[in-house]
């Protein structure tokens, strides 16, 4: 099997708040589909990320998403100075550049760099 497309669906509790909260985050532009009420879309390239209005599942254990960046140390720095909650960098040297960033729900969204 050969994948076409991700789609990384995250459970949020309010649907505006959280896609304001992403598209500052991720630097966005307006959704790129809105298929039904209480689901926004965006294409971010090698894939969608799509936030769903589901109130019980936000920030609950359990959901895995690591996004490849090219250089994780500046984008936790970009977090950090934008104020929003970031974990600590960590380096597991030769290997990877790591943290992670919570959203407004509690969901934690790993970001890595790989080092060569």
């Amino acid at each position: 099997m050969r994948a076409n497309a991700v789609t990384v669906g995250i459970p949020v509790r309010n649907l505006e708040s959280a896609a304001t909260w992403y598209t500052s985050a991720f630097e966005l532009g307006a959704p790129a589909q809105i298929p039904l009420d209480g689901l926004v879309e965006f294409d971010l390239g090698p894939f969608w990320l799509q936030l769903a209005v589901a109130s019980q599942l936000a920030g609950q254990e359990g959901m895995s998403v690591n996004i490849s960046v090219e250089d994780a140390t500046k984008e936790h720095t970009r977090f950090t100075e934008l104020g929003l909650s970031v974990s600590e960098l960590q380096r597991i040297e030769g290997i990877v550049d790591f943290f992670e960033l919570t959203d407004m729900d509690g969901n934690k969204i790993g970001f890595v760099t790989e080092l060569s």
